[in-house]
């Protein structure tokens, strides 16, 4: 007797497949009575849904495994996050082939990965959703191909490809082979990059190859208190270095989400992340071939908005929210901001204008004066990149006061890491509009989509200062000596910061200059934007030829 026949199992690939006791099987009974069952086709059939319902239904354990840890079985997940009835599913009989360690004994079908392709919106998409109750999610052989071959499918047909990651991390019974099949899909990742968007929701604790994929992915969604991102785990750092650690502490969402900038986007249920990554999706094209989908909207193309009339302080050093600008612009002021609480001194997104998706970039006075710092070099830069790679115009709003000056920051690379901003916008094809509402000063200047780099149309509003520096820095550099000769510096230095502002920290000397297309009232802002929209929208530029750039990483 083989060891499984002794354990009361009966081998992989054996006619009397498993059944959970005491669950009905759905047998075809008018086949039974027909000539078919005579000669074995129904006997056949009613095998092959005995085996399929053996494949779906594991028994309750790993069900209530899962929702005892508070979350969705992989199936479960997919349900809910594709259109219903959508789904159809491949390698459902797959079964891994290693014997090492007595596994031979423990052959579950699907090996821990459930794929196949859907629809969300009534547009295809390919997923996988890891099965955190086989093996802990872990990839072997098998899993690693039912995975490739989903990746291969949404590459070869130019549809989007989504993740649900709940995995331990590689097999280690099946070693190196895991590792292989770790790095088959580190490729793809690769080849698919600026091809067809990549999405990836952590839903269970991943670690080790588990997270590398995710990280090469367009967007990572995390959903609180249940997924969990690190390269090595709690006990191994405890075993390593002596430090103690939580999992939320080591690789959390909000860990994640506002200090490593790992992920995109954060939800407190994992139907809330379904409904993020639906909406994200509705903004897309399926690949780089085609463009973002028209929606069509009732908000008024040439709508003015009073309320932006007066948004800007008269105090050009008081703060404001960038983002009530951006939602009095938009259609229907709806804006998914992307990466919302990681370097929150800048803001990016997605939103529409007359029925067109658009990337939005803002600096947010709010936080740090919407000074660039190295973070916020680094999201912008990425989301920028993304926007470009699948047709997706580019809106700046411009109040910048310059780079955050620190050792800190000047320690940290903040030239090579500002240069990825400045890089990914030169590199941008796609229509790039311009908004500068208040400061715009030195090489952020520059940086932040100017007219230079190639913008196609840059307006300003009465209350920009488009300036070298601020006038207070400009006036004590200009008239350092004049000052301090004066009978009153102070009130000598306010004179001459007022008569600077005058002349030019305002943006007519750039507009005569053809810096800045025009001048225009803020109320007008989204007119001018949708009728540069218009205009942009077929625009085509010749690149040198070259394999590709050398971003400074």
């Amino acid at each position: 007797m083989t060891r499984q026949a002794r354990k009361g199992v009966p081998p992989a690939g054996a006619s009397d497949a498993v059944v959970p006791t005491g669950v009905p099987v759905p047998l075809d009974t008018e086949a039974a009575s027909s000539s078919s069952a005579r000669d074995g086709t129904g006997k056949k059939i009613n095998l092959l849904r005995k085996r399929r319902y053996d494949a779906v239904h594991r028994g309750g354990a790993a069900e209530r495994s899962q929702h005892a840890k508070g979350k969705l079985t992989a199936r479960e997940r997919i349900d809910r996050m594709l259109d219903a009835g959508s789904f159809t599913e491949l390698d459902m009989f797959a079964l891994h082939r290693t014997t090492n360690f007595d596994m031979d004994d423990r052959r579950i079908r699907g090996d821990g990965v459930i794929t196949g392709w859907g629809t969300i919106g009534g547009r295809q998409v390919f997923v996988f959703s890891h099965d955190a109750s086989v093996f802990g999610g872990s990839l072997g052989e098998v899993f690693a191909e039912k995975v490739t071959k989903i990746m291969d499918l949404a590459l070869r047909t130019g549809c989007p490809c989504i993740g649900i990651n709940d995995s331990g991390g590689a097999r280690i019974q099946e070693g190196v082979v895991s590792l292989a099949g770790y790095a088959e899909i580190f490729y793809r990742n690769v080849t698919s990059s600026g091809v067809i968007p990549q999405l990836s929701l952590i839903a269970g604790p991943c670690t080790g190859g588990a997270v590398y994929s995710p990280a090469m992915t367009d967007f990572i969604f995390m959903v609180r208190k249940v997924g969990y991102m690190f390269i090595t785990g709690p006990d191994v750092i405890k075993v390593t270095t002596g430090e103690e650690v939580t999992f939320e502490e080591l690789g959390g969402s909000d860990v994640h989400n506002q200090r490593s900038g790992v992920a995109h986007f954060i939800a407190d249920t994992e139907d809330e992340a379904f409904a993020q990554m639906r909406e994200l999706l509705s903004y897309l094209p399926p690949n780089n071939r085609e463009q973002p989908p028209y929606r069509p909207t009732l908000d008024d193309p040439h709508r003015e908005d009073a309320e932006l009339q007066t948004i800007i302080p008269d105090n050009p050093n008081q703060p404001y929210d960038m983002r009530s600008v951006v939602t009095r612009v938009v259609d229907d002021g709806r804006f998914l901001e992307v990466m919302h609480y990681h370097a929150e001194n800048i803001i990016c997104g997605f939103a529409r204008l007359d029925g067109h998706p658009i990337g939005v970039v803002g600096n947010q006075p709010r936080v740090l004066a919407g000074a660039l710092d190295i973070a916020a070099s680094n999201k912008a830069a990425r989301f920028v990149r993304f926007c470009d790679s699948f047709n997706v115009p580019l809106v700046t709003f411009v109040d910048v006061p310059g780079f955050l000056p620190g050792t800190d920051q000047e320690y940290g690379g903040i030239i090579r890491h500002g240069a990825k901003l400045l890089y990914a916008y030169c590199e941008a094809t796609v229509p790039k509009l311009t908004v500068i509402t208040r400061k715009a000063y030195g090489g952020a200047y520059d940086v932040m989509c100017s007219k230079h780099i190639r913008a196609d149309y840059n307006v300003a509003w009465p209350t920009a200062e488009i300036a070298v520096m601020g006038p207070q820095g400009a006036v004590s550099v200009i008239f350092k000596r004049e000052i301090a000769q004066a009978a009153d510096p102070k009130q000598r230095s306010d004179e001459l910061i007022e008569e600077y502002r005058e002349q030019f920290a305002n943006p007519y000397y750039a507009a005569e200059r053809g810096y800045v297309d025009d001048v225009i009232e803020p109320r007008q802002t989204r007119g001018a934007l949708i009728a540069a929209l218009r205009m942009a929208r077929d625009k085509h530029v010749e690149t040198p030829r070259r394999k590709h750039g050398n971003i400074p990483l």
